[in-house]
């Protein structure tokens, strides 16, 4: 059985991020793991905990046993585990370590964590997960509204590596029963760009429906693909936004970072990064 790995500082994001993660596990059949790195051996109380403000813990593992008294009623995986581990050292590395070596399908983690605002300037751990995960990973800022995924965006470009996303994509609207919305975005007026995107939608189109998959196409010019494809998802009310984590990057977006982590930092909706590995 696959294994959703789920990275717990105990702020707001990453319970939303457990959440998110339960949601996902249920549908698709999978183990639930958290995993919380401390920087030292010293214990930390974690500044954000409201389910059990009235509670005294003196541990980490307490406080990771509570989270399964909560929520092990949320999780109905038949034959399904949900565990945690405790690891010391580089955050990042850390949950990357545990999502290779534990064989995660997936890893589903808070946009910002308890770092917040600050990390948004220095680099995320977040992002630095999402660049060095060789599974994907969905960063969460909300709360899933009505627990439901129901609509995708998946963005396509001009890059080859743009297509390594689909079957993923797949296999989630699959489980979720979602309707999948394959995006163009171009910056460029170059019909050789526009020619090229338009033939990777197609591919993408003939893969769901030979998946009996519910999918429509849109194509759309911008600045920046970054912006079109969050106006686009706004627009149709996405549950997820699916990008890979290396795309096909323009003067403007070398400039302002990778298309993923300008998705990672600037969206509301779940966004799922796939790896171009």
């Amino acid at each position: 059985m696959k294994r959703i790995l789920v990275p717990v500082d105990f702020s707001g994001d990453s319970l939303k991020a457990l959440s998110f993660g339960i949601f996902l596990a249920n549908k698709l059949g999978c183990h639930l793991r958290m995993i919380h790195v401390q920087k030292s051996e010293k214990f930390q109380i974690p500044f954000h905990f409201e389910e059990l403000k009235n509670e005294i813990i003196h541990t980490v593992q307490e406080y990771f046993e509570k989270l399964i008294e909560l929520h092990s009623s949320d999780y109905y995986v038949k034959n399904g585990v949900f565990d945690f581990k405790i690891r010391t050292g580089s955050v990042y590395r850390e949950i990357v370590n545990q999502a290779k070596y534990g064989d995660a399908y997936m890893i589903v983690m808070g946009a910002y964590g308890a770092s917040g605002f600050e990390e948004f300037f220095i680099g995320s751990n977040a992002f630095k997960v999402v660049n060095n995960a060789s599974c994907p990973v969905i960063t969460v800022q909300n709360e899933l509204s009505q627990k439901q995924l129901k609509t995708i965006v998946m963005p396509i470009d001009a890059s080859a590596e743009t297509r390594k996303k689909i079957p993923f994509v797949a296999e989630i609207a699959n489980k979720c029963n979602a309707k999948v919305h394959i995006l163009g975005v171009h910056e460029s007026a170059d019909a050789n760009v526009i020619g090229k995107i338009e033939h990777y939608m197609k591919q993408a189109e003939d893969f769901f429906i030979e998946g009996n998959i519910s999918c429509v196409k849109s194509l759309r010019k911008g600045e920046n693909n970054t912006l079109s494809s969050l106006e686009y998802a706004r627009e149709v009310e996405a549950n997820l936004i699916a990008v890979m984590t290396q795309q096909a990057e323009s003067p403007i977006s070398m400039f302002f970072g990778s298309y993923a982590q300008q998705m990672v930092n600037s969206s509301e909706i779940p966004i799922l990064c796939v790896p171009n590995k």
